[in-house]
């Protein structure tokens, strides 16, 4: 009963025009090609642009609306899922309702309605992991986490396809900018310091610990701060700031009633050729070898989802991710996306390393799901 009612809004023609689009071919943009398109935003390039994300964001979001509705073990009937392929029908909508975009005018209305689609979309994250404890809780126990890895690469594909989708709606909209900050090409940074953003994200880090135990580990940071290179800042602070959060709480539990100082955290900031490297290495025990498997999975939070069945979104606005333990598998998303990667190498009875690799030469594609 649930499914039809769920469909009622939506049109059989807008359904079927979904499925059409959704089998289109993506176009992957780089890093690169952003910063060097976007570092002239005259007029006929932010139309170009336009045109560009008006046929494009339609076969991304379409691919996603298809999968939202055959997802395994029922998955795809639980009510904080069927709203979140709502959120994405309405904005497939919005999309192909929306005119041939010819002049300025077209251009920057245009921009007023894919900023709306990108607030819409703000809460997409808690409300799948809150889809994902409706699935547990009515889920029979004897299914062993292991036969639901597909839910897990649908997840990864999904939350991979939404950072595209954000970054480039954003990277439009920030071209917009009359004052762009020194260096910055929308969300791009030409001379991003690591080190710097490394800095910052780790005090947030710490001062998160510091509220939630009254004491906080120290922190050491190594690397050249004159170093730069061309990236995207926010995604840095949000990869950072996790894996700088989980060693600060792993090394204050362990060492909270001992009568030994607890050591710093250390983080070290490498320049090579092909990557910029970000360890971050602590000594809060380590997880076991049968656990690492776990850790980029979304299906063992343990974490409570600070929305519940019965939250008001419009009040939700405070969620971070890190509130309901996605932030390992999706930093993972984050660094993957522009060429890059996330690696744990863990000591059970020592501590952990983070391994974050950032593709210094920014000529990958956007990785298409």
């Amino acid at each position: 009963m649930a499914v039809k009612k769920a469909c009622v809004s939506f049109s059989k023609s807008l359904l079927e025009e979904v499925h059409r689009w959704g089998c289109m071919k993506q176009t992957g943009v780089s890093l690169r090609y952003m910063m060097e398109f976007g570092s002239r935003p005259t007029q006929r390039n932010l139309l170009i642009s336009a045109q560009f994300l008006h046929k494009e964001l339609p076969i991304r979001i379409a691919r996603r609306a298809i999968e939202l509705e055959t997802l395994p073990h029922g998955l795809s009937e639980k009510p904080a899922v069927f709203k979140v392929r709502d959120w994405y029908l309405d904005s497939f909508r919005d999309l192909r309702s929306f005119p041939d975009i010819k002049d300025a005018n077209d251009e920057k209305e245009f921009t007023q309605m894919i900023k709306a689609i990108k607030v819409r979309h703000n809460n997409v994250v808690p409300m799948m992991a809150l889809g994902i404890q409706q699935l547990k809780k009515g889920m029979d126990p004897k299914i062993v986490f292991e036969d639901l890895d597909e839910i897990d690469r649908f997840l990864d594909r999904f939350y991979m396809s939404r950072i595209g989708i954000r970054m480039l709606i954003g990277q439009h909209v920030e071209l917009h900018n009359p004052n762009p900050p020194p260096h910055c090409v929308g969300y791009i940074h030409t001379k991003m310091s690591p080190v710097e953003v490394a800095q910052n994200a780790s005090e947030d880090a710490r001062a998160v610990c510091l509220r939630e135990y009254g004491s906080a580990p120290d922190l050491n940071i190594y690397g050249d701060p004159n170093f730069t290179f061309p990236y995207v800042p926010t995604h840095l602070h949000l990869m950072v700031f996790e894996l700088v959060k989980n060693s600060l709480r792993a090394v204050q539990e362990r060492f909270m009633d001992s009568d030994k100082v607890a050591p710093p955290i250390r983080i070290i900031v490498a320049e090579g050729i092909e990557d910029v490297t970000i360890k971050v290495s602590d000594e809060g025990g380590g997880i076991p070898r049968s656990g690492l498997p776990k850790i980029f999975t979304y299906l063992y939070s343990t974490a409570r989802n600070p929305l519940d069945e019965h939250s008001d979104l419009r009040t939700a606005n405070t969620v971070t991710m890190a509130g309901y333990g996605y932030g390992l598998p999706i930093s993972r998303l984050y660094a993957r996306y522009f060429g890059g990667d996330l690696q744990i190498i863990s000591m059970e009875g020592y501590g952990t390393d983070a391994y974050l690799h950032l593709s210094r030469l920014g000529d990958s594609q956007e990785p298409l799901p």
